[in-house]
């Protein structure tokens, strides 16, 4: 017998304020519990407690009137409780219902678990020739019927249990449940892992970091889809060397939600720095980083350390990961445009006389003696260390740059090629920018470089 027929079943569709399980709250709740082939139907509004995005209530229909005089969540709590207990938790999207929900009891202190089915992933399984797996789509194909308004819970809770039925009528209750007992198997997981912190794993785009014993970092990564990319990772998908190591040696596992793409990669960026985790690739060294500055005032190149950041100018020249190396490029430079290494303060000038070491073997052209002119010396220079320009900061001070959803979106901060962090309200900037700024980091610059060329008219000055 199948155990979609044997087992309590309910069927779930939430309505919320956005799709941050940790900041967003659920604004409706539609229930369809099943039970020896009984449908029983329970739904209520709920009021989040938060005004609903403009958005959200064109979307769903459920405005804050609507929800002014409803119960809020905690009053709601055990009954909902009482009704998902026991049962498979089946939803579409389920991470996202299931998510909410598990956020919503840990406020309150209540822990909740259940197998979880996903009607998307099942449909995907299903109907694999299909491109659309969405409820609308499922909706038409499938010629379920809708009763009620669309995207409002218990409307659409119903229209996850009419596929569930046309599906076992279309492809067979066994392919059905093999379907659903392959879905609802649990993950590979490493045994030095707590196993209830799978269902802690949000679907969202951000980074997760590895640690092995006595907090030794593992490893950081990044996702589109945190819970996925974990999930694959320790299942040993990746066929990479690091697989192994880490489904054996973790021991405790950490993540950083981000409100997208970008987002993730600064997160992932800073901690790769900062940790330095050993299956990660080695960053390369920049305690000792530090560039060239041209002072036009005394013609001279002065070596800046960059320990406190990226100083303001525009003739800057590097970044070099120590002294010794910015001094052996600017050698470089001398030996092969003739340039002086007196002037340059390279060597210490001889007592017996002006003329440097250089200008009597022909590698100098005689700037120490004045036989050529400084300015002419200078105009040399700076073109040679032209290819070593440092990019100029072209902003007055921070920037921001927005990302994630329009109604609620985040912006990250920067200053002088440096990612300050990320905040979600404006009262949250003046703190940020009084923060310690971060050290230098050539990688952060990199990939903050490469975002601005593509998104510059999105930058907002702060």
């Amino acid at each position: 017998m199948s155990a979609l027929q044997n087992e309590p079943l309910v069927f779930v569709d939430l309505e919320t304020t956005g799709a941050n399980p940790l900041r967003d709250r659920i604004t409706e709740i539609g229930l369809v519990l099943v039970s020896d082939g009984v449908a029983q139907s329970w739904s209520s509004l709920v009021n989040p407690g938060v005004a609903i995005p403009p958005f959200i209530q064109q979307l769903t229909g459920i405005n804050d009137e609507m929800v002014a005089s409803a119960p809020s969540f905690s009053e709601l709590a055990q009954e909902v409780l009482a009704k998902l207990e026991g049962k498979l938790f089946i939803a579409h999207n389920a991470r996202f219902d299931y998510g909410f929900l598990k956020s919503e009891f840990k406020r309150l202190g209540i822990h909740f678990h259940a197998r979880v089915l996903c009607t998307v992933q099942l449909s995907r399984k299903l109907y694999p020739l299909e491109f659309k797996h969405n409820l609308d789509s499922l909706t038409l194909r499938h010629g379920l019927i809708v009763e009620g308004a669309r995207h409002r819970a218990l409307t659409d809770a119903e229209l996850i249990r009419q596929f569930i039925t046309v599906a076992m009528r279309e492809q067979g209750a066994e392919v059905v449940e093999e379907a659903v007992v392959e879905l609802t198997r649990l993950p590979a997981w490493p045994e030095g892992l707590d196993p209830t912190l799978m269902d802690e794993l949000p679907e969202s785009p951000g980074v997760f970091v590895c640690y092995g014993e006595h907090g030794l970092p593992l490893y950081v990564g990044s996702a589109q889809n945190i819970r996925k990319e974990v999930l694959a990772h320790f299942a040993g998908k990746k066929k990479q060397k690091r697989e192994l190591p880490l489904v054996k040696f973790t021991r405790r596992l950490e993540w950083f939600e981000a409100p997208g793409e970008f987002g993730a990669a600064l997160i992932e960026q800073k901690l790769i720095s900062d940790l330095a985790p050993q299956y990660n690739l080695p960053q390369p060294q920049t305690k000792d980083a530090c560039c060239w500055r041209w002072d036009s005032d005394s013609a001279k190149l002065e070596l800046l350390a960059l320990d406190e950041g990226i100083p303001v100018g525009q003739d800057l020249f590097g970044p070099f990961r120590s002294k010794r190396e910015a001094t052996q490029m600017l050698a470089r430079q001398a030996d092969g445009q003739g340039l002086c290494k007196v002037v340059l303060g390279l060597e210490v000038p001889r007592k017996d006389t002006a003329a440097c070491a250089g200008f009597a073997v022909g590698k100098c052209k005689g700037a120490c003696v004045g036989r050529e002119p400084l300015t002419s010396h200078h105009a040399r220079l700076l073109a040679g260390l032209s290819r070593h320009r440092f990019p100029v900061w072209l902003f007055p001070g921070p920037v921001g740059l927005p990302e994630g959803p329009d109604w609620a979106p985040a912006l990250h901060v920067f200053d002088r090629w440096s990612y300050l962090g990320t905040i979600h309200d404006q009262s949250e900037l003046p703190e940020l920018l009084l923060a310690t700024r971060p050290l230098f980091d050539p990688q952060m610059v990199k990939l903050i470089r490469s975002v601005f060329k593509k998104r510059a008219a999105a930058l907002i000055r702060l």
